[in-house]
């Protein structure tokens, strides 16, 4: 069992910046990916960035140079920077950690993530 908590949400204008947090918890020695995920109203949950223990990373498109994902492994965090924020950034952004008994290079699929947090708003606004 792994239990995830996310921090940092909240209203930011347009351009600005927001720092993400997800705390890790419990059976945490079998997790090799943690990411996160992010769902607008009436929209589908879609994957924002991941990074495996290793340190590897990946990111949607729609957020690569301007969020960066990283791990302190010896606090169990994982992290999500946000820089030049847009309205269409505005979400509920979920903490996720990659089943492990998944197969290899499933990252990418919604359905190979079984621990959630409970999510964090984030609204980008005027």
């Amino acid at each position: 069992q792994v239990h995830l908590v996310e921090s940092g949400g909240g209203l930011v204008q347009p351009g600005g910046s927001l720092r993400l947090s997800c705390a890790a918890s419990g059976s945490i020695f079998s997790i090799n990916v943690l990411g996160w995920f992010r769902q607008a109203p009436g929209k589908q949950r879609e994957l924002v960035a991941v990074i495996t223990s290793g340190g590897s990373t990946n990111y949607a498109d729609s957020v690569k140079g301007r969020f960066i994902i990283s791990r302190d492994d010896a606090k169990n965090t994982v992290y999500l920077q946000m820089n030049s924020l847009k309205p269409e950034d505005t979400a509920v952004y979920y903490c996720t950690s990659h089943n492990p008994k998944a197969p290899a290079g499933t990252w990418w699929q919604l359905a190979t993530y079984n621990y959630w947090g409970q999510g964090t708003q984030v609204t980008v606004s005027s």
